[in-house]
């Protein structure tokens, strides 16, 4: 069982594995088996803005506006001061001073230098990018590769810190790629196994995004391959008559060649 530790008060036990920051979900700091979480939205929204614009100088002024909004207090220079204090304390408690992650002060702000510590966002994009180049030659290892980063994600991004313009812009942007990712990985599932493995999982995800029409078009796909033509059909015409009534717009035309496609036995 994994140890959390809260860091509030921080005590003065070192603990020298190797720092894991979280993103991908809640905020969390994992070193070994201990998890280290910050009490606190302003100190988690710091590190947060920190790690996703790690070895690069964040003036004060844009971070008043991270933790503050756009009603920082009268004290707001001590106060962030104070906010920097803690976290940097926290991080060399709890990670090698020769290894790990180091929040420095420049003349114009702070940043955060990683060195050897990791964040789950960055081996994301690392899997997926690594996956995606493989997709035609080793459609196997593509998509063991787009599972391990989606195995990442423990909940929404970055859900537990002040929202401000970046935070949210940044977490939009994740559950955009997440949401492609496993497109691409379903699309792999249905060439390279069973397609009966992966109509539960495109159904619940059709009904959790409806217009995604690359997500009509797989389930339609993965049905026809099961050999319920019938069933890959209706959901075609469900999805048209969403879209007709709806939105008042036709399926696309990637859509509609998909069930010409099926219509003439020809995928």
């Amino acid at each position: 069982m994994q140890k959390v530790v809260k860091l509030a008060n921080p005590s003065k036990a070192k603990s020298k594995g190797a720092v894991r920051f979280r993103l991908l979900g809640p905020l969390e700091i994992r070193t070994g088996d201990r998890i280290n979480t910050l009490a606190g939205a302003r100190q988690r929204t710091l590190l947060a803005v920190l790690l996703v614009d790690s070895g690069r100088p964040l003036p004060v002024e844009q971070l008043y506006n991270h933790l503050w909004g756009e009603a920082p207090p009268p004290t707001v220079g001590n106060s962030l001061q104070a906010h920097v204090y803690r976290l940097r304390r926290t991080l060399q408690q709890i990670s090698d001073p020769a290894t790990g992650p180091r929040l420095l002060t420049r003349p114009s702000g702070y940043v955060l230098e990683l060195n050897e510590a990791t964040v789950d966002v960055d081996i994301f994009h690392q899997s997926i990018t690594r996956a995606r180049s493989l997709m035609r030659r080793d459609p196997i290892a593509a998509h063991s590769l787009f599972e391990e980063a989606l195995s990442l994600w423990q909940g929404d991004p970055l859900q537990d810190v002040i929202q401000g313009p970046t935070c949210r812009s940044v977490a939009l942007q994740l559950k955009e790629e997440y949401l492609t990712a496993m497109e691409d990985k379903l699309s792999l599932g249905i060439d390279i196994a069973d397609p009966v493995r992966t109509i539960g999982e495109l159904k619940r995800m059709s009904m959790a995004h409806p217009w995604r029409e690359r997500i009509t078009e797989l389930l339609m796909l993965a049905l026809y391959r099961a050999g319920r033509q019938a069933e890959a059909l209706e959901t075609y015409n469900s999805a048209r008559r969403r879209l007709v009534d709806e939105l008042g717009i036709e399926p696309s035309v990637q859509l509609r060649e998909r069930l010409q496609e099926i219509l003439n036995q020809a995928t």
